[in-house]
């Protein structure tokens, strides 16, 4: 059926991705105007609602995709969950994953099988799976991005009109299957308009007790010229945590100043990337008057531009990752610095958030795509 202008159309897809089938949430291109278009999503409630992909209109390049991912046919394969992804890792590896309740890496004491740590969350002992290490021998296994990687998400639901097309589930969490504290539910709704895309993500205290909250999204962002050199990124970061190498990337707690060295990327224009490597936890953040934060990544050879608002007040780091052998960077708005319940911090505010029996938390990014040569922030 051909959509009319307005209209849209909802197509869930025929390959089931974690055991559900994704989400794909279309829109039509606009016929009268040559400005950037966001023009379809995927979402694939049965790993965990991870924002799968993006394609928009970019007057330069056509139709492309915005998030560097594989084919669902391949996904599907690389997300089924068998005994070489035990933990089920393979779903933060690709797409634009969702975190929760904490992102980035937490340490601990390893258990003598290897497979979970003993820490301590807010005070408190919890045992955690121990799901990820550096590829150097003897590297440390810790904990990573949370406990949602494969989650089946509930009550999926789709809307379509005129203005907006949007998938929202939940998650009935509970305690996380015994690795953390009160009970939550998890909503996530992603929305996809001719000029944004939005996700949010509702975390409700629905138990008895304080609830420690770290949300974040982990989404692979392409460049689509393929020219990594010349890419640029904005990021406006007065700070930067120092790690104790790019293996481990363990926080030491200690935090430098951006200014005058190749981290600072807070010019409007960006920097260019050029060959650094950059896996990157970047922290006191200039915010806009409403409280968001702005980074951008911009593809001057495309003449393309893309705007990640975080809108949460609560988000405390943007965390930047990106090699220099690969075509994509990973912008990853948290509220958490990494191993948040180190003692390395000492007073610092790592950015969990506390949430009450009864209350909820919202983290909330926008999308937004523009052009450099209309905004002068090509060079």
């Amino acid at each position: 059926m051909q959509c009319q202008p307005g209209e849209t159309k909802t197509q869930p897809q025929s390959i089931p991705v974690g055991g559900e089938p994704a989400i794909n949430l279309e829109r039509p291109r606009l016929q009268n105007s040559n400005a950037p278009q966001f023009l379809s999503l995927q979402v694939l409630p049965g790993r965990g609602m991870n924002l799968f992909q993006i394609r928009a209109f970019v007057p330069a390049q056509g139709e492309i995709s915005l998030i560097s991912s594989p084919s669902l046919e391949e996904a599907a394969k690389r997300l089924a969950g068998g005994a070489d992804d035990p933990y089920r890792n393979e779903s933060f590896k690709l797409g634009g994953a969702i975190l929760v309740p904490y992102a980035n890496r937490v340490r601990g004491k390893l258990s003598a099988d290897g497979k979970t740590l003993e820490t301590e969350i807010a005070g408190k002992p919890v045992t955690l799976p121990a799901n990820w290490s550096g590829k150097n021998p003897g590297a440390e296994r810790h904990a990573i991005h949370g406990m949602i990687h494969d989650a089946k998400f509930e009550d999926v639901k789709v809307t379509n009109n005129a203005d907006e097309s949007h998938v929202e589930g939940t998650l009935h969490a509970g305690n996380f299957g015994g690795r953390w504290f009160s009970s939550a539910d998890v909503n996530i709704r992603t929305l996809v308009r001719d000029t944004s895309v939005e996700m949010e993500v509702t975390v409700k205290n629905v138990g008895q007790e304080a609830l420690p909250l770290g949300v974040g999204w982990h989404p692979y962002f392409a460049i689509p010229s393929g020219d990594r050199r010349q890419a640029r990124l904005h990021v406006p970061a007065a700070g930067r945590v120092l790690v104790n190498n790019y293996d481990d990337v363990f926080p030491t707690g200690k935090i430098v100043p951006t200014a005058g060295t190749t981290y600072d990327f807070t010019a409007p224009a960006g920097a260019p990337l050029e060959t650094q490597f950059l896996d990157e936890s970047f922290i006191d953040l200039q915010r806009k008057a409403d409280g968001s934060v702005v980074t951008e990544v911009i593809d001057p050879a495309s003449d393309y531009g893309l705007r990640i608002v975080a809108v949460s007040k609560q988000v405390r780091a943007i965390q930047i990752y990106s090699p220099p052998d690969k075509s994509f960077i990973a912008i990853e708005p948290q509220f958490n610095l990494g191993d948040p319940y180190g003692k390395q911090w000492g007073k610092t505010n790592t950015g969990m958030v506390n949430v009450p029996p009864g209350d909820s938390v919202t983290y909330q990014v926008r999308l937004e795509l523009f052009q450099p040569s209309q905004n002068g922030r090509s060079k």
